[in-house]
């Protein structure tokens, strides 16, 4: 399975960047699996309703263009369905078995998804009813797709 994850942003803190580097040395032994940044919208901190489109606009636009035809697009998204880690590998596995080995993750700014990306979503998917940082969104989603290849193989991982 070919994994991709667009991410808005530049990681910058350490500790996170360290817990990525840990899932995709552990999941490289499932699947291939690679992190696209792409650049954030530089902003001021109070925006107008228009200002705010315009900056998920041109932040989807950068994920559209990473983001090829034949991938079957997760977004990330508050709006979208909450699932069990058992009903996430579930999902994952589903989709291997139906021939859709290539799939994108999205992980959008802090302002949210474009709607061009969210009508490219094939699926979207939420976390939790909170919100969490776009940075830490991406430790948290590896080791989900982590626990999920686990779960799928039937191996044992701590709860």
């Amino acid at each position: 399975m070919n994994i991709t994850i667009v991410s808005v942003g530049k990681l910058k803190e350490k500790y996170l960047k360290q817990g990525i580097a840990e899932y995709l040395k552990r999941l490289s032994a499932y699947a291939k699996v690679k992190i696209i940044e792409v650049p954030d919208e530089k902003a001021p901190e109070s925006l107008s309703a228009s200002e705010e489109q315009e900056v998920k606009q041109k932040e989807g636009d950068r994920i559209l263009a990473k983001v090829t035809p034949d991938t079957y697009v997760i977004t990330l998204d508050l709006q979208g369905k909450m699932l069990t880690s058992e009903q996430l590998a579930e999902k994952l596995e589903d989709l291997a078995t139906y021939g859709k080995s290539k799939i994108t993750f999205v992980i959008g700014g802090s302002l949210g998804l474009s709607d061009d990306v969210r009508k490219r979503s094939d699926y979207a998917l939420s976390f939790s009813k909170m919100t969490f940082p776009h940075q830490l969104m991406r430790l948290i989603l590896l080791e989900q797709i982590y626990r999920g290849f686990k779960i799928m193989q039937g191996e044992p991982y701590h709860k």
